[in-house]
């Protein structure tokens, strides 16, 4: 893809956009110094449902051919307008669209499978390949939740979410660490796994988090981990704003 800007190293990403009625951090996150990566301005995403904005048009070849892991993030804000289905399926994607319309592996997380494809399709113009049920493994194993091309190169996705439950109590460190140790466990395992046909060149975890501290919290984690458990995975951490509830819900 062909970058928005100039290769900068960033020191530190969040901005000040969180929702005012969600916590926020008292300050922004700083990335690993460690970390270095080509970085777009903010700018707007093609128009769908929910307004996208970050860090747009970041990926090409110094970050497909690298072997350490990174990350980058970005805002999905919905403001008053809650997804409604099927209504608002004609604003999603093709790929979103299809995905809605497909029963995933199991468990609740269908929505948020979908809008974690719409800010890939929307920011790094993903496109679908298939579908978590549709992929072929050659052992039984944990499984991405989808294939998709971005660049013209296969990405295994594996979604979650960054929630606390009851709704607007903070996130913790240890919360953070268990399910991010867990998740690089299954992609990893899903990479492993992954027939000849369907195998991707670079793992993703798409990460949508509820509000500015999940996700300042799920850095610090990332952050700590060993290298090992992080793998050459690119993570992407999307906070969402607005009526955001069926993200979390899957309702």
């Amino acid at each position: 893809m062909k970058r928005i800007g100039s290769c900068i190293a960033v020191a530190a990403l969040w901005s000040a956009c969180s929702d005012p009625s969600k916590t926020t951090a008292d300050a922004p996150l700083q990335r690993d110094a460690a970390v270095i990566v080509d970085v777009a301005p903010t700018v707007d995403a093609p128009a769908g449902f929910g307004v996208v904005t970050g860090d747009c048009g970041v990926l090409d070849d110094t970050e497909w051919t690298a072997t350490t892991p990174f990350w980058f993030a970005g805002i999905f804000d919905f403001g008053t307008d809650r997804y409604d289905d099927p209504a608002d399926r004609p604003r999603l994607t093709p790929g979103g669209v299809r995905l809605v319309m497909t029963a995933n592996a199991g468990g609740s997380s269908g929505l948020s499978e979908v809008f974690a494809y719409e800010w890939l399709a929307r920011c790094e113009g993903a496109t679908l390949l298939k579908t978590e049920t549709e992929i072929v493994y050659d052992t039984t194993s944990k499984i991405a939740d989808m294939l998709v091309d971005i660049d013209g190169r296969k990405v295994g996705v594996s979604v979650t979410r960054l929630v606390h439950f009851p709704f607007g109590q903070a996130y913790t460190l240890t919360e953070a660490d268990t399910l991010l140790r867990r998740k690089l466990d299954d992609i990893q395992l899903a990479t492993a796994s992954v027939s000849a046909a369907d195998r991707w060149s670079r793992q993703m975890l798409a990460v949508l988090a509820y509000d500015q501290q999940h996700a300042d919290v799920a850095m610090q984690a990332w952050n700590a981990l060993p290298a090992a458990t992080r793998d050459d995975t690119i993570l992407v951490v999307s906070v969402t704003n607005g009526d955001d509830a069926f993200i979390y819900t899957n309702q």
